[in-house]
């Protein structure tokens, strides 16, 4: 298939051009070559890649950043979503799209089904929620895949973050009361791979296996990373006193993508330990 990959560069898209590549045709486009918010941008780009299917990889993640650029977070995840279903629609071409446990607002206490309903509590998981919107609205052919808590190689995230102050400090205070599932890139990327050569439409949540509080995710980093010395102390999100709250119990039940593909990703542990030895 010819794929095109928007936002290739970043976390998740760099890992979706490395494992698609293999077998598609693979073409990406960064933040940089278009306007996602401009539909005559994304109109030219998804027109000159002949796609069979288009991979929306960009998002504007900074969750406490889109606290005070509501517009700008909206441009992105909404609008632009809105732009690329329009012209997927007209050309008949298949969509992937990745969206949060954001979305929720983290009261249930179970894990979150697919038809749950969203009540997303920031800024940004509105905008993920609004562009999941648009795509139900303006598409038949979509796959909308919701995830959690991302790390990989390229760019930002909570790994790298963690490993770098353990260096500069003896004592780490990480929130103990906000629970989801720690996500590898990698994991995800051949997960979409399977849903894409599947031919599943729908939307899926697809996470690692099992659960984790930010200070148990930490303390595991720690460990796999070889870093002693360093104690990690709980602490409560309102002491954080960040923009954004955040739901507190987000994990995703991933038993549909299960059934329907016969897959599973492995569990948060072994994928994190794989992670940290690559990076070492």
């Amino acid at each position: 298939m010819k794929i095109l990959i928007l936002g290739h560069k970043g976390m998740l898209g760099g890992d979706l051009v490395s494992i698609l590549g293999i077998s598609h045709d693979v073409t990406g486009k960064g933040t940089e070559d278009f306007n996602i918010s401009s539909v005559e941008d994304c109109r030219d780009i998804i027109l000159e890649s002949e796609a069979d299917v288009v991979i929306n990889a960009a998002a504007s993640t900074d969750v406490d950043g889109c606290e005070s650029d509501r517009e700008g977070c909206f441009s992105i995840n909404s609008e632009g979503v809105k732009n690329i279903a329009l012209i997927c629609r007209d050309q008949d071409i298949k969509i992937v799209h990745f969206s949060t446990d954001y979305v929720f607002d983290g009261t249930k206490g179970n894990p979150y089904l697919e038809d749950d309903v969203c009540n997303p509590i920031n800024v940004y998981g509105e905008s993920k929620m609004m562009g999941e919107l648009y795509l139900k609205e303006l598409s038949d052919n979509y796959i909308l895949v919701r995830t959690a808590w991302l790390y990989g190689k390229n760019g930002k995230n909570f790994v790298k973050a963690i490993i770098k102050k353990a260096k500069n400090t003896k004592k780490l205070e990480v929130v103990d009361d906000q629970i989801g599932s720690p996500t590898y890139t990698v994991d995800l990327a051949t997960a979409v791979k399977k849903l894409i050569e599947g031919n599943y439409t729908g939307v899926f949540h697809v996470t690692n296996g099992g659960k984790c509080s930010w200070h148990e995710f930490a303390v595991k980093i720690l460990e796999y990373a070889g870093i002693t010395g360093v104690k990690v102390e709980p602490i409560k999100s309102v002491n954080l006193a960040r923009k954004a709250p955040r739901p507190r119990h987000s994990v995703l039940s991933c038993q549909k993508f299960f059934d329907e593909t016969k897959m599973s990703l492995r569990p948060w542990q072994m994928a994190l330990s794989e992670y940290i030895s690559r990076m070492k």
